[in-house]
């Protein structure tokens, strides 16, 4: 296994204990429902997301909860998989990589033994209640920034490369 992949999967474990642990502190400490507001804009409030992002599917009777389990397995193996056949100087795609797998490992777990995803931060403003979310939605947001980011803006030209005759990479 390279440095990059195994720092990107202790990475990935920092992530889903800091998940995990925030979201048992939310549990133990947050009466379900109730805004506990800690800025104008800004609320720690416990609910229980049986859907996907923005509670898509929370509605269905239940069959969406094995849908995601298997889509956050098959991602989270795939991400895996990605993760160790990186080159060592893909340093920013590997970070991508991690915040995605610790945040779908850490949503697949509340998945397996709650049923549900624990969600407890709250933005609003103006009336306009963004919906909720958690550390392991975080991470994967900033990670998926940084894939479209390396996708779009880290790659370099193959064939400016070849007509040029140069190898390497201008990272």
């Amino acid at each position: 296994m390279t440095p990059l992949a195994r720092n990107g999967l202790i990475i990935a474990a920092f992530i889903v204990v800091a998940d995990l642990t925030t979201k048992a502190a939310a549990t133990s400490l947050l009466d379900y429902g109730v805004a506990n507001p800690v800025l104008p804009f800004f609320n720690l409030t416990l609910l229980h997301n049986t859907g996907a992002a923005f509670s898509f599917l929370a509605d269905s009777s239940g069959w969406q909860r094995w849908l995601f389990i298997g889509l956050a397995v098959a991602i989270s193996a795939t991400l895996i998989v990605w993760l160790t056949r990186l080159h060592h100087r893909d340093y920013w795609l590997g970070t991508g990589l991690a915040f995605v797998l610790g945040g779908a490992i850490g949503n697949l777990y509340d998945r397996v033994v709650h049923g549900y995803v624990v969600d407890f931060f709250h933005f609003h403003w103006a009336g306009y209640h963004f919906p909720a979310f958690n550390v392991a939605d975080s991470f994967i947001t900033v990670g998926a920034i940084m894939l479209m980011l390396d996708l779009f803006l880290g790659k370099d030209h193959e064939q400016d490369g070849n007509a040029s005759g140069k190898e390497g990479s201008k990272r």
